[in-house]
């Protein structure tokens, strides 16, 4: 399913023009500081850095008065900032190279800065569906595959569920209206898993009959 996308896409988001009836539903892509805050943890890590700024204060006040002790948390915190921004600027490059596709058929995840891929989903490999909203309306949706079918977790990562490495689940990550696209899709993998696949196969005398 997973399909390295290094030619020029026909449609973005996509490695192919979908086929005849297919038609694309939504098209979206994670909001820059949401992922950051989600997939690269931007709150513990400036609380960590606040942390270690309190405490070397907290430790220099033994020996040197208030305002000097204070002064001596600034460098942690100015590390703390300058590694802040880098995971903003690393959230925002996941971001903008990365296209979250809904169609009448699939879920499509276009991923990847340097080494891009795309993973194709048809909804009959899709066994459930999980949403996790926030407060600011953003939220992930991640699916869980059927079969045997093995996903890389370090090729798709931070679009995956958080540490299932062994049954790698993927994800859309942080994505702004979240509970209208978890509809969106839920209306069409109802719709699509509904309707009735007819095989069709020669029948006696050369006609052709369905199963």
């Amino acid at each position: 399913m997973p399909h390295d996308d290094f030619a020029v896409e026909p449609i973005e988001g996509l490695p192919e023009t979908p086929p005849a009836g297919e038609m694309i539903l939504w098209q979206g892509k994670p909001k820059t500081y949401a992922l950051a805050r989600d997939a690269l943890n931007l709150h513990w890590v400036a609380g960590y850095f606040v942390l270690l700024a309190i405490w070397r204060a907290g430790v220099s006040s033994t020996e040197l008065p208030l305002a000097q002790a204070a002064l001596q948390g600034i460098p942690f915190l100015i590390l703390g900032l300058v590694t802040c921004g880098v995971l903003l600027v690393m959230a925002l490059v996941m971001a903008r190279s990365t296209v979250y596709t809904i169609t009448t058929a699939r879920v499509a995840l276009r991923v990847g800065a340097a080494l891009t891929v795309t993973l194709n989903l048809p909804y009959t490999r899709i066994g459930s569906a999980d949403l996790v909203t926030r407060r600011d309306g953003t939220g992930t949706l991640v699916f869980a595959t059927l079969g045997e079918t093995r996903l890389s977790y370090l090729v798709l990562w931070p679009h995956v569920r958080p540490w299932r490495m062994k049954k790698t689940q993927p994800a859309m990550r942080s994505i702004p209206e979240a509970e209208t696209v978890a509809r969106i899709f839920s209306e069409a993998a109802e719709t699509r898993i509904s309707q009735p696949e007819i095989a069709l196969k020669p029948a006696t005398g050369g006609a052709v009959a369905a199963e």
